[in-house]
């Protein structure tokens, strides 16, 4: 109707993996005006979600949600948190449209890597009637910006191990594979897999402890988007145990991309480096090495 108002968006369901993520989207929604639905991962999710309304679903339930959405008049989902592990073909409930792709599923299950897997799971659910948004569109704040967040700052050394870092994660990531390099003394010394960035950094621990790797020079986290990483889900995230685990491993500082990575508890994240005295910096991948 001319002049009139557009119909309101339809409930928002937030799909809670491991982490606090999930729990900070469905607080960022709240104070927007959200109420969202909690659908929590089976044998995933680790929050406490009391003052929430909330279901449980097995990863792969596309039935579920299916019904979920049709009785919650949910018309949008946010993925966030940690999934640690692919539906087995025992997990999959589909739907009869979703029946007639199982090929093409059980395909990119055995052989995708995650942002394959990533896309089918967006398609999935967008194919039971909801729109997919990313996290940073309910919570913008905890996108990273350009430059330092805490008092400390990178220093020559520092940015040439960042420039390296960066060329590795950006390989990494065109090969589907990661998204954090950990560089020390100009040399990219760990790559992250499946095992996800805190076991690489404790592993970047166990090779300075055996003298694997320089005692005197300190090294760079790097965490970047795969260029070719669909916003919607798994942005590069850190968090307290990234600071932790950083120092653990003697590491100068963490950089991260502005815009396109997550700060989680942000506030104590800062205190936390600059007690340490370790910087965390946004880079940005338009600028030479990173930083201006």
């Amino acid at each position: 109707m001319p002049g009139g108002s557009k119909s309101p968006p339809g409930r928002l369901a937030i799909i809670a993996g491991g982490g606090r993520l999930p729990r900070d989207v469905a607080e960022a929604a709240r104070q927007s005006g959200d109420e969202p639905f909690i659908l929590l991962l089976k044998n995933e999710h680790d929050q406490d979600w009391q003052g929430f309304e909330h279901a449980v679903l097995s990863i792969g339930d596309v039935k579920g949600l299916a019904r979920i959405v049709a009785d919650r008049g949910i018309s949008r989902v946010v993925l966030s948190g940690a999934v640690r592990r692919r539906p087995e073909f025992a997990d999959i409930h589909l739907t009869f449209s979703t029946f007639l792709k199982l090929p093409s599923i059980l395909r990119k299950l055995a052989s995708g890597g995650d942002d394959t897997v990533l896309r089918m799971a967006i398609a999935l659910i967008e194919g039971a009637g909801c729109k997919v948004i990313g996290a940073h569109e309910i919570a913008p704040l905890l996108l990273a910006e350009t430059g330092p967040l805490g008092t400390v700052a990178p220093d020559q050394s520092d940015r040439a191990d960042i420039a390296a870092a960066m060329q590795a994660a950006d390989v990494l990531g065109q090969l589907d594979i990661g998204q954090g390099a950990v560089a020390i003394g100009g040399r990219v010394v760990a790559l992250e897999g499946a095992e996800g960035t805190d076991a690489m950094l404790q592993r970047v621990a166990g090779l300075r402890d055996e003298g694997r790797v320089s005692a005197r020079r300190k090294g760079v986290l790097v965490k970047l988007c795969k260029p070719k990483q669909d916003m919607r889900a798994d942005l590069p995230t850190i968090g307290l145990s990234t600071i932790e685990n950083a120092k653990a491993a003697g590491l100068a500082g963490v950089a991260i991309e502005a815009g396109r990575a997550l700060v989680l508890e942000r506030d104590a994240l800062v205190r936390a480096a600059d007690e340490a005295g370790l910087f965390v910096v946004g880079v940005d991948r338009g600028l030479p090495g990173g930083l201006e």
